[in-house]
């Protein structure tokens, strides 16, 4: 049981907080189409969100990281994507309602995320977003599911591990947050590539909705002061 008040909330970025699915598809059939191949559909591309441009590389033209081709395609799709990375991206539905309740309640939220700084930045500056506090993917020499990009944020955020969550879409998500001593939170709407089952992933909490993580926060405030 997790008897510390929540004083602060760390959400991962993609597919968890904003829902960058749509742009990161539009600018991954560009490329397609600049190597004259075909769209790929939206179904297909979205699970893979999460996992970044190693992962869209991987569906789309069969590269690893190492592999010839693989940085000059890495490279133009970033290029392509941040020219649009705000078209279509936005806060997942019912999460506006929830930040503003934060807000209410004098909690602390923020980011902690894999993707690159110069985009994350980017996108919420576009989206005119305002965390707190903003970790990204090359801030730190060791990123998630490594848990310092956590254990950075709480710094930042002059909190205690046990008084924050973290709120993630990915595996590597949860996996940080436990190795940070963090009580994580998996979320249903996100961008589940479904390597491993959700319910395997050992999250303190599973959600369906963004309102029940404020239900998730008053139980272990609740329990804070039971007698």
């Amino acid at each position: 049981m997790i008897n510390n008040a929540i004083r602060g909330v760390l959400f991962d970025l993609d597919g968890t907080l904003i829902d960058t699915a749509p742009d990161m598809a539009l600018a991954l059939n560009r490329l397609r189409l600049e190597c004259n191949l075909a769209p790929l559909a939206f179904d297909a591309i979205r699970p893979q969100v999460s996992n970044g441009a190693r992962g869209l590389l991987e569906i789309s033209f069969g590269l690893s990281p190492g592999q010839m081709g693989f940085n000059a395609l890495r490279d133009r799709f970033l290029q392509l994507y941040r020219q649009d990375i705000a078209h279509q991206s936005r806060l997942f539905n019912g999460l506006a309602p929830v930040l503003l309740e934060f807000a209410a309640r004098k909690l602390t939220w923020g980011i902690v995320t894999n993707k690159p700084g110069f985009l994350t930045r980017q996108l919420l500056k576009e989206l005119n977003i305002t965390p707190s506090v903003v970790v990204a993917g090359d801030d730190l020499a060791r990123r998630k599911p490594a848990p310092d990009q956590l254990i950075y944020a709480a710094g930042l955020l002059r909190l205690p591990l046990q008084n924050l969550i973290y709120v993630g879409d990915h595996e590597r998500d949860i996996q940080a947050s436990l190795a940070a001593h963090m009580p994580a939170v998996a979320v249903r709407w996100g961008y589940l590539d479904g390597e491993r089952p959700i319910e395997d992933w050992q999250a303190h909490a599973i959600i369906n909705t963004p309102a029940e993580l404020l239900t998730f926060i008053d139980a272990r405030y609740d329990a804070r002061h039971t007698p």
